[in-house]
């Protein structure tokens, strides 16, 4: 297991904290709200949740003392896919509901202002 206290675990965790601008609560209910307008609640909800989303919840439960290798791993790719789909974002001044969304499934809202108080978004 990795040493909590390194540098770069810090760092690590400051990036994804930065990124990830919704909590776990909001990003939960936006998970289970996209996945239950297609197809019937199963019986076990964790099947409603995917891929890295599902994971992120978890983390943002977590204290930076208590990330096992797996988490750092996650933190990593959430942090490079926020990055990645930002980075295509659409026209400015175009609000793409899909584009928006997608990134929403990682827990960053595009539309909500940032701890400076300004948004991603014109």
């Amino acid at each position: 297991m990795a040493d909590r206290t390194a540098p770069e675990v810090g760092t690590l965790w400051e990036e994804f904290h930065r990124l990830v601008n919704m909590t776990s609560e909001e990003l939960r209910t936006w998970l289970l709200t996209v996945t239950s307008g297609e197809e019937a609640f199963p019986d076990d909800p964790d099947k409603l949740w995917f891929g890295l989303g599902t994971e992120v919840v978890k983390i943002l439960g977590k204290r930076k003392v208590d990330l096992t290798d797996d988490d750092l791993e996650t933190m990593r790719r959430t942090v490079d896919e926020i990055t990645r789909r930002l980075e295509s974002r659409p026209e400015r001044g175009a609000v793409n509901d899909a584009w928006r969304r997608s990134l929403m499934t990682l827990g960053h809202d595009p539309l909500r202002p940032d701890r400076r108080g300004s948004g991603d978004l014109p």
